[in-house]
């Protein structure tokens, strides 16, 4: 049983625990996890993504996700955003994502948000919330990795403040992990310590 710290994974490297709890997991938190993306519409595919799993496992989303860059245009923030009612249509009848309706209309909603803001906007708007990493030791155990930090808590005000919805403080932390804003792999984990660490 592991008490949160890191474990052995097939090759002998230690690894976040979360990452061998399934074989998917391995090479999303190895490759993408927690490494700096930038980009409107990619950091616009992490923010809907991260909405739809909320309530849900990530395994359920990561497995889902070439259905869902599929079924929203590659997440090209001008594309979505001229969605039409048929598209929504279209979407809440797709298997091959979550057809939950709130965070469909939210996704849509967001993109016609964002399609108004200056490029690389997001990109920026972002990033100026990502805390002193100096200030931040790393985590030990998944005990010490938090759900909410001040900064994720600003972020998702400042994201309600300008119309987007289903961004709430943790979604938010989880968009930071996710997007390299914070780098929560743990001090022992080779995503952290070993040569293709940041």
């Amino acid at each position: 049983m592991s008490d949160g710290a890191a474990l052995a994974g097939p090759d002998g490297a230690l690894r976040c625990p979360w990452a061998l709890s399934t074989e998917d997991y391995v090479s999303y938190h190895d490759e993408e996890w927690g490494r700096p993306v930038h980009g409107d519409d990619a950091l616009f595919e992490r923010i809907s993504l991260e909405a739809f799993q909320s309530g849900l496992s990530w395994i359920t989303i990561l497995r889902r996700r070439p259905g869902f860059r599929t079924a929203f245009a590659e997440f090209r923030i001008e594309k979505v955003a001229a969605f039409t009612d048929e598209d929504r249509d279209r979407l809440l009848a797709d298997p091959g994502i979550i057809r939950n309706r709130a965070k469909i209309d939210a996704t849509l909603a967001n993109a016609r948000v964002l399609a108004d803001w200056a490029e690389g906007e997001l990109d920026e708007f972002i990033w100026s919330h990502a805390p002193d990493p100096a200030a931040r030791p790393a985590p030990k155990t998944l005990a010490d990795v938090p759900a909410v930090t001040p900064e994720s808590t600003a972020l998702s005000k400042a994201l309600k403040k300008r119309g987007l919805r289903f961004v709430g403080p943790t979604t938010a932390y989880a968009l930071m992990q996710a997007c390299g804003l914070v780098n929560d792999h743990l001090e022992s984990c080779v995503s952290r310590t070993g040569p293709a660490a940041r």
